[in-house]
């Protein structure tokens, strides 16, 4: 993963490039937002991590030029405000997290891996996560090299929820986002889908957890080792 950090408190942009680069990431820094637009036109980052307070143009006319160049990134704000009016602000104009200083390195190399795997999960027409990749326009399935049967009622079900990996989904969700769901009988029918998506997805290591009283979490099998062929 390519981070590009624009922090100019040169002790936390240290401290906390230091913390990005022991997973083993590729950490660019800079202490001023007027260069990032082009950075960001030039050279291929996986996430920008932004403070807001910039020296020179502040990080909101930042990520607003970054936006309207077209630049699809996901954008973490760094920010000493925590007044609702200024976090509301920053994900209006474009941004997908942001964390309130002072921050743990900890809870930011979560939101980062969060923020990245949500960017990556969809890219064009198609949907991936770990082995799992779907093709939205050709509607086709694959488990690594394997095409994944999948009727058209389980299609849908993973269509709705591989988006949305990481994230616990109600069973009402995804009866509202599908056509023709008989929905005095939609829980026991998806129930059934999610039952037939769970054993056909597991051997790639992708799993359809039940969340207790609160719906599914789709998400990979911590430590699943697999190969392109299953």
């Amino acid at each position: 993963m390519r981070i590009l950090l624009v922090e100019d408190d040169e002790i936390l942009a240290e401290s906390t490039a230091r913390a990005l680069r022991s997973r083993n990431w590729v950490v660019d820094c800079s202490a001023r937002g007027e260069p990032v637009p082009l950075s960001l036109r030039e050279d291929r980052y996986d996430l920008l991590i932004l403070d807001i307070g910039l020296t020179g143009i502040d990080g909101f006319e930042t990520l607003r030029r970054v936006r309207a160049q077209g630049t699809q990134i996901p954008v973490l704000l760094l920010t000493a405000r925590d007044a609702v009016e200024d976090r509301v602000r920053g994900l209006e104009i474009g941004a997908d997290d942001y964390l309130v200083k002072p921050f743990a390195l900890s809870e930011l190399i979560a939101r980062a891996q969060a923020l990245v795997r949500r960017s990556q999960t969809r890219q064009g027409n198609e949907l991936r996560l770990g082995l799992l990749r779907m093709d939205l326009e050709a509607r086709r399935a694959w488990l690594g090299s394997e095409p994944l049967a999948l009727s058209a009622r389980e299609w849908e079900v993973l269509c709705y929820i591989l988006p949305r990996a990481g994230k616990v989904i109600a069973k009402e969700q995804i009866a509202s986002s599908s056509n023709g769901w008989d929905h005095s009988t939609s829980d026991n029918a998806i129930e059934v889908f999610v039952s037939r998506l769970r054993s056909k997805l597991e051997p790639a290591g992708v799993h359809v957890r039940t969340v207790r009283g609160f719906g599914y979490l789709l998400e990979e099998l911590p430590g699943f080792q697999g190969n392109d062929a299953v």
